[in-house]
């Protein structure tokens, strides 16, 4: 079922912060934001189930409420209320606000089963995508995020995120929708957040001795001309995937058991003593999905496939960004391998090996081959498959708690549209990992679902 027959729009609306922001104030990008300059928007969607919630209670109670909450949270993550602009006489674009921004919120109801959408099971991925706003990027100016407000009459409600991966990274991104949801937890006038959940927006400690912020827009730049824009300075971002109706996604977990034992397997075949794993639940976690992935794409054993993932780099600089910092702070690391390599019953331990060593040598110099990596991800063909992911375990998503309990289910709904996979902690809280598969056919799902129980 197509989301444009089971949404209705029943508002768009602008909401600004409940005290006056800053009248100008503008914020540079640094390196580690236009790594993702050309990126799609990312997009989150997290469900609450209510099954007593009526229509009125919700249009009385719980959309004033969230919307008094989200203007005291942009209080505090102002910026988000104003836009990515990049004129064409500018050298480099910039996070500008002025006096009455506002971040745009749809309001909306949808006839669709709650049940079905929240289910772990294999569904479709349309209906997860008429749950979230659109983010309008125009080659000069994009807003920085947008929301969605959805009723499921009788059922429940869902929140609807879509951002601009220039501005805010997973981190940043998560810590806003915690202190939207503190604020309308402690539904009071003079409510204060919690000094963790207030972001600090000092850059000093990001130095760019070598130009790498240049480096890396003039990748971008390079990419190819824009008829709109013969300049190449725009904001558009590179075209995305469309969501197909044939489309779907499925849930997998992995239990804190699961993963200890797929950590001894890699261990009982690795004899180098002189050169250790490092063997984390990420690592563990990658390699397995990734390696089911492969295996259920299957075709030319000797095609060329990615390894592409993140990592904090927060603590890795001298001085340390605090944990509270806004904005992107990640380095992207690639990895290629064969194909065949992975399809073989030895195929987990040897992408395991192949992580482990990307991430132990993530070091001071990795922000320098940024550059780079942007070359490289430009070049790649369209069709290769690269396990690269979305979302963090460490984020707590599932402890988001507006006032009505806690998510039924958190989505990364933009890795349908990417090809990636997302991570998030079990939301059972028993130290396990819940993934977020997409494929773009049923069949590859249940290739995908028996390489993943078939080998645990």
């Amino acid at each position: 079922m197509e989301p444009q027959k089971t949404v209705k729009i029943t508002e768009f609306a602008r909401v600004s912060p409940s005290s006056p922001s800053p009248s100008h104030f503008s914020l540079p990008l640094t390196f580690f934001d236009t790594l993702w300059f050309k990126f799609p928007p990312t997009e989150r969607v997290f469900l609450y189930q209510l099954p007593d919630l009526t229509t009125a209670s919700f249009y009385s109670d719980i959309l004033p409420r969230l919307k008094r909450s989200l203007s005291a949270a942009l209080v505090h993550y102002f910026p988000l209320a104003g836009n990515l602009k990049w004129d064409a006489s500018d050298p480099e674009p910039t996070i500008a606000c002025v006096k009455n921004d506002a971040v745009s919120l749809t309001v909306a109801e949808s006839a669709a089963d709650f049940t079905r959408v929240t289910a772990d099971e294999v569904h479709e991925a349309t209906e997860l995508h008429g749950l979230l706003p659109e983010l309008v990027i125009g080659d000069h100016i994009s807003p920085i995020i947008s929301l969605q407000i959805t009723l499921f009459p009788g059922q429940g409600f869902s929140l609807g995120f879509s951002t601009h991966h220039a501005v805010v990274d997973g981190h940043t991104i998560t810590s806003f929708i915690k202190a939207w949801a503190y604020m309308s937890k402690h539904d009071k006038e003079n409510a204060s957040l919690p000094a963790d959940l207030i972001p600090s927006f000092d850059r000093n400690a990001i130095e760019d001795p070598t130009g790498l912020r240049t480096a890396i827009l003039n990748q971008w730049i390079a990419i190819g001309s824009v008829e709109s824009d013969p300049s190449k300075r725009n904001l558009k971002s590179l075209p995305f995937q469309k969501i197909d109706p044939e489309f779907v996604r499925a849930t997998f977990k992995l239990s804190r058991e699961d993963i200890k034992k797929l950590k001894e397997r890699v261990l009982v075949q690795h004899d180098d003593v002189k050169k250790p794993l490092h063997l984390s639940t990420f690592v563990t976690t990658y390699a397995y999905v990734f390696t089911s992935m492969v295996k259920a794409r299957g075709g030319d054993n000797n095609r060329d496939i990615y390894f592409g993932f993140t990592a904090d780099y927060k603590t890795r600089l001298d001085p340390p960004l605090p944990s509270n910092y806004f904005g992107n702070c990640v380095v992207a690391l690639l990895g290629v391998g064969r194909a065949g390599d992975l399809m073989g019953k030895d195929g987990f331990v040897t992408v395991a090996k192949v992580i482990s060593d990307l991430v132990s040598g993530l070091d001071t110099e990795a922000p320098k081959r940024l550059p780079n990596l942007v070359s490289k991800l430009v070049r790649l063909e369209a069709g290769t498959q690269m396990g690269s992911v979305a979302g963090s375990i460490r984020f707590g998503e599932y402890g988001v708690d507006f006032g009505w309990g806690k998510p039924k289910k958190a989505e990364i709904a933009s890795i349908d549209r990417t090809g990636a996979f997302s991570l998030m902690e079990s939301r059972d809280g028993n130290g396990g990992v819940e993934i977020g598969v997409p494929t773009r056919t049923r069949e590859e799902m249940d290739k995908f679902a028996s390489v993943f129980y078939t080998e645990l």
